[in-house]
Formats: C-alpha cells, sequence, structure tokens
C-alpha cells in the first residue's frame, strides 16, 4: 500500500484524485486549508481507515510524518473568481507552496506531481496548444497572478529535477469539468447550468466566438494517474480537444435544461481572456495511451444531475 499525498484534497478535483487513489489500494492523506475547498467534498471518505485529513495552508512549512511515496499537489484557487479576489494566495500557493512539497518530496524520497494549467499558454498564438509551445502570457494583467504562478511553478520543478534529480511529473490541465464543481466558482460551465436551472440569463462574455475544450472529471483523473506512474518527467497536455464556442456550448445547455425564460446574454470579454483553448494531446496518447473517452453530451449529463441537486432555486 503506497502512502499519497493529496493537497487541495477537498476541492473539486482533489477530491475525485482522493477518490482513484482509494479505490486503487492507496492510503490518502488529504491536505487542505478550505479557501476554496469543501469539507462535503470528502466528508464521505472520513469514516474510512485508510484516509486521512490535514487542515493545513502548503504555503507554510509543510509535514507529514511516516513514510510517503507521492505527492499530488492541486492546492490552489483555479477560477478567475478566485484568484481576482485572493491574488496573494493563489502566488505564495504555486510558489512557497510548490518548494515547500518539493522539499518534502526530496525528504521522503516521494515522486511528485503537479497540477499545472492550459493557463501556462496564455491567450495563445497557435492552435492547438502543445506542450512545446511557450505561451503568450501578460505577466502583470490580473489574470497573471494565477498564470504566472503556474509556471513559476514548473519552472521550480524542473529545476528541483535537474539540481536534486528528484522523480517529478507536470500536468497541463484543461477545462475540466463533472459534479462537486462549486456552484459559483465563476466558470463557464457552473455559471451556465446555475442560470439556466434558475430560469436567469446565461452570462456570454464577448460575442461568444471564443471556444473551449471540455474534459470530464473521469478522462482526466485516468489521464494523471497514467502520467504519474508513467517515467515521464516533462510536462504533457490533459484535456479533451472536442472545441466548442461558448455561444454554441450555451445552446446546448439551454436545450438540456430546458427552462424557457432562459437565453443566452452578451457582455464584454474579461482583460487577457483566451480567445481559444485545445489541447494538444499527442503527446498523451504517445507516452501515456491516454485519450478522453466520455463524451461532452454523456458528460454534460451526469454534470447536470448533480447540478440539479445544489443550485437553490
Amino acid at each position: 500500500m503506497k502512502r499519497v499525498l493529496i493537497t487541495g484534497a477537498a476541492g473539486f478535483l482533489g477530491s475525485h484524485l482522493s477518490d482513484r487513489f482509494l479505490k486503487e489500494g492507496h492510503h490518502v492523506i488529504g491536505m487542505d486549508n478550505l479557501l476554496t475547498g469543501n469539507l462535503k467534498n470528502i466528508e464521505h471518505l472520513f469514516p474510512r481507515k485508510d484516509f486521512e485529513y490535514y487542515h493545513h495552508d502548503v504555503s507554510k512549512f509543510v509535514h507529514v510524518p511516516g513514510q510517503l511515496d507521492y505527492i499530488l499537489h492541486f492546492a490552489s484557487p483555479a477560477s478567475p473568481i478566485d484568484y481576482l479576489k485572493m491574488p496573494i494566495q493563489t502566488l505564495k500557493v504555486g510558489s512557497l507552496g510548490t518548494h515547500n512539497l518539493l522539499g518534502l518530496a526530496k525528504a521522503k524520497g516521494a515522486r511528485i506531481l503537479i497540477a499545472s494549467t492550459s493557463e501556462v499558454y496564455g491567450d495563445p498564438l497557435i492552435h492547438p496548444q502543445n506542450e512545446e509551445y511557450w505561451g503568450n502570457v501578460n505577466p502583470i494583467g490580473p489574470r497573471g497572478v494565477y498564470d504566472e504562478a503556474k509556471r513559476f511553478q514548473e519552472a521550480i520543478t524542473m529545476a528541483y529535477h535537474t539540481y536534486h534529480n528528484l522523480e517529478v511529473r507536470i500536468v497541463r490541465i484543461f477545462n475540466t469539468y463533472g459534479p462537486r464543481m462549486r456552484v459559483n466558482d465563476g466558470r463557464v460551465l457552473p455559471a451556465f447550468f446555475s442560470q439556466a436551472i434558475k430560469g436567469e440569463e446565461l452570462t456570454v462574455f464577448g460575442d461568444g466566438s471564443q471556444t473551449r475544450s471540455f474534459c470530464y472529471v473521469d478522462d482526466l483523473v485516468e489521464g494523471i494517474y497514467r502520467l504519474l506512474l508513467s517515467e515521464y518527467s516533462l510536462p504533457v497536455n490533459i484535456g479533451n480537444p472536442d472545441e466548442i464556442t461558448i455561444s454554441e456550448f450555451g445552446n446546448e445547455i439551454l436545450a438540456m435544461v430546458g427552462n424557457p425564460s432562459a437565453k443566452l446574454s452578451f457582455h464584454d470579454l474579461p482583460v487577457d481572456d483566451p480567445k481559444k483553448r485545445k489541447p494538444d494531446i499527442t503527446r498523451a496518447k504517445e507516452i501515456l495511451n491516454w485519450e478522453p473517452k466520455i463524451s461532452r453530451a454523456e458528460g454534460l449529463k451526469r454534470t447536470y444531475e448533480y447540478f440539479k441537486k445544489v443550485v437553490k432555486i
């Protein structure tokens, strides 16, 4: 039985990863300071002997007693509404937090996987985005606090790999969705679902022609699991290349929810909002033998069932 530390364990992705590693027979130590996480996401795990929870901010010194085999660093505010509200904490968890966890991995002889993001590509000048692309990021713009935290995170992780010979894995995550997303986290899918369910106007920024590529959470978790167990230390894109415009996506949600009083409403595009997002997943296919399996229609159906329960009308 491997002992696995997952930071950000009470968040959307961290909680699904906790489930997966327990299912694989590992002992999971979940860590979260609940800045954006929610204990409801992991309360079903508390009765288990193979799960422990630490309430802790990883940007402060991190100590975990006993052996550690794997560390997965997923602690970070991850939606614009959060990191615009908490810019300093976002920068600290990506820099100081990553430094602390790399030090812990070194001390324990553990393999560490860090959660990077497609946001390292910024508002991209190439399409689709592959791992060789260095990105087009505005370091002093409002989104820079998240984008640059993640870019620094990749840089220090590779420095530990080359200088200390640490075993590292870097996943660049593209738009992911599924149950346990926060209703009010400001991302397009929770916003659209909650607005459609309430019969409100769906907030579309710009003219709706910008694109996103949505990956269902189970597919993402599978990719992350394979990457952790691989022997590959450079960044790997994990996402679904099935690209769609925001307007088309809004209309799909409207059709699914079927609330006659809900319709699209257009607003100004936020500063530095990426116009296009589509992962090139050639590397994941070749190295991990991974590609997404769950269609958007199926994934949205499962996600809608969750939002129907949690959206207060």
